[in-house]
């Protein structure tokens, strides 16, 4: 099998290179932005007409912090728009029989029941600081699902919770909870700092799943005959703030004192997914918690001392 992943340089994407690169049989294409630009629809259609892949996995995407969806929402709803519709559209055209796009936990309403099923999806309104990249997702598996009803193919969707693991970015004001956290500690151990101030409470409940286990869903779910359109892939389990806060700096070695700022906001109280749709079809992540962190702060290590740390 031919299988193109787009966005292999990403941190999903890396883990999906790593995955099948495990698998026989496999040929993977790969392209640097430099090579192929995904939102350039000339370029993105000639590319797969002349390669002619048999699978495709999309997982490339503009993404960035509450900062960045705010302030640019034009470029993140045109990027992520263009990105899902070239390739989408490119792949039936080329002749890909197999096609599995990346969506988000954020494409889910903002005021979801818990835990957050499929059935969810277009129920009320967004969350409103990233709406114009969950407009783009939701656009994108919707393409999916509309493609595999008119024209047969089997392409089809995911939805993972909060990721974490390597290719992370760490990025001092726009990379999520996990990745900061662990910055934030080894910094503070490495300086010796006798307190480390973390915002909120700390009461807010969320899920994390490691990337590895992610790319390890993707697969199981690209070799079932009759996948479903969308599919949540989750963890299974939800983790205080405060607990995951104490957990990483165990972790990491930082053992001063950590203050809990309560005048800082706590926000969404609690966001988990519901993923029974998969589990039932025999899938189960693999990497517990305190192994995935663990494993994590090693890459973070690795990669900031090669240079290749990602918001560094």
């Amino acid at each position: 099998m031919k299988l193109f992943i787009a966005g292999h340089a990403g941190m999903a994407g890396g883990a999906l290179v790593r995955r099948y690169q495990r698998e026989p049989g496999v040929e993977l294409l790969l392209c640097t932005r430099r090579e192929l630009d995904l939102a350039n629809q000339a370029a993105v259609e000639a590319f797969f007409e002349a390669e002619r892949p048999d699978a495709a996995i999309i997982a490339a995407g503009k993404v960035g912090g509450i900062h960045a969806n705010n302030t640019y929402p034009a470029e993140f709803i045109h990027e992520n728009l263009a990105i899902a519709t070239n390739c989408i559209h490119s792949a039936w055209r080329g002749g890909v029989k197999r096609l599995l796009f990346l969506g988000s936990s954020c494409i889910y309403p903002k005021l979801a029941p818990q835990p957050i099923s499929e059935d969810c999806l277009l129920s009320s309104a967004l969350e409103p600081t990233n709406e114009a990249y969950a407009i783009a997702k939701i656009a994108g598996l919707k393409m999916a699902e509309y493609y595999r009803k008119q024209y047969g193919v089997v392409y089809h969707s995911v939805m993972p919770t909060n990721l974490y693991g390597p290719g992370d970015n760490y990025h001092p004001e726009n990379s999520h909870v996990m990745p900061a956290l662990i910055r934030r500690f080894h910094e503070a151990r490495v300086a010796g700092l006798p307190e480390v101030t973390a915002w909120g409470t700390g009461r807010p409940l969320r899920e994390f799943l490691h990337v590895d286990d992610l790319a390890d869903a993707c697969a199981f779910l690209m070799a079932l005959e009759a996948p479903p359109d969308l599919v949540n892939v989750g963890y299974g389990r939800d983790v205080s703030i405060r607990d995951l806060t104490e957990l990483v700096a165990s972790i990491v070695g930082y053992q001063g004192t950590i203050v809990w700022d309560t005048s800082m906001p706590d926000g969404t109280r609690r966001k988990f997914l519901d993923s029974s749709r998969i589990t039932q079809l025999g899938w189960k992540p693999r990497i517990e918690l305190r192994e995935g962190i663990a494993h994590a702060y090693q890459c973070f290590l690795e990669e900031e001392a090669s240079g290749r740390l990602r918001g560094a």
